[in-house]
């Protein structure tokens, strides 16, 4: 199956990131190059654009597309949590702009052999990156009660989670949940019938909440985002596309301690704490899809794009 991703709020990225011809561009979730597509097209042959995923396919398909670009484009595998190091290797100290579309491709989510979906039966895998061992059957079948509670809770905001967390456990007691299939009748048996009628499909939350955990979503966007604006050159641009409360939060929180980093207290004549603003939110609302985007791609429904630009 072709690696097909079709790239949310792409024309708002795009004019977001204000691309200079002969600028440096980073996309650290390049997935199918939808958005590096356009951004290669805009630039010089001084330009470069360096495109990283931990997904094996993503790097195949985008090297495949980019391939046009020639020598202004290169593709690493590797987190994006390693952007900065993976940056300063090639010899470059700073970037115009960098992307980050978190978040699972439609390809992965298309993929059932890749377990992330809840709509066709397929092994629990929900890996981002194949190299890594564990999957979502470790932790479905290895986490204690208190453990699987506190995922579900947190990172699913799921309001039935302890009930969830307490069905897996007697489940897996009789043989171990080796399958969607599984997963979503362990669920399903958890969730009153009548809360199962509205909010879309049950295991939804769950599988999330097991999705974040594994891959460590979160703590890798917290502990990467204040070096990334540190990469960046002077009116150097950082956009990022969340889909969940969850990023958006720990993006929106961070960029407001970035623009306005000072903790001095408010009665406070002169700022003694010494903490400097590093830029400028230039999105005071985050961005969403347009209703033509909403009609023509219903996964961009979630969808929010933050800027920030740096001093």
């Amino acid at each position: 199956m072709e690696f097909v991703h079709k790239p949310v709020l792409l024309n708002e990225t795009i004019d977001c990131l204000n691309i200079r011809p002969d600028g440096i561009y980073v996309d650290g979730t390049v997935g199918g190059a939808g958005h590096a597509s356009v951004v290669c097209s805009r630039l010089s042959a001084q330009g470069r654009f360096i495109g990283l995923d931990q997904d094996e396919d993503a790097i195949r398909t985008a090297s495949q597309r980019l391939k046009p670009y020639g020598d202004k484009v290169t593709i690493l595998r590797d987190n994006y949590s390693n952007m900065v190091s993976d940056i300063r290797k090639l010899g470059i100290t700073g970037v115009d702009g960098i992307l980050l579309d978190l978040g699972v491709s439609s390809y992965q989510l298309d993929t059932a052999g890749r377990g992330f979906t809840y709509r066709e039966p397929a092994p629990l895998d929900m890996r981002m990156d194949q190299r890594q061992q564990k999957t979502a059957r470790d932790i479905v079948n290895g986490y204690s009660e208190s453990e699987l509670f506190r995922v579900i809770r947190e990172y699913g905001e799921e309001r039935f989670a302890k009930n969830i967390a307490r069905h897996i456990v007697q489940a897996r007691e009789n043989k171990p949940i080796e399958t969607t299939d599984e997963l979503n009748a362990v669920i399903k048996e958890a969730i009153p019938a009548k809360a199962r009628m509205t909010g879309g499909h049950p295991s939804k939350r769950t599988y999330q909440a097991i999705r974040i955990e594994l891959n460590h979503e979160l703590e890798i966007l917290e502990q990467s985002l204040d070096g990334m604006i540190d990469l960046l050159n002077p009116k150097g641009r950082l956009c990022v596309i969340t889909f969940h409360s969850l990023e958006d939060r720990i993006v929106k929180n961070n960029f407001k301690r970035n623009e306005h980093p000072c903790t001095c207290p408010p009665d406070f004549p002169v700022c003694t704490c010494g903490k400097k603003p590093r830029g400028t939110i230039i999105t005071k609302k985050p961005i969403v899809p347009q209703e033509q985007e909403l009609k023509e791609n219903s996964r961009s429904k979630s969808s929010k794009l933050r800027v920030f630009e740096k001093i």
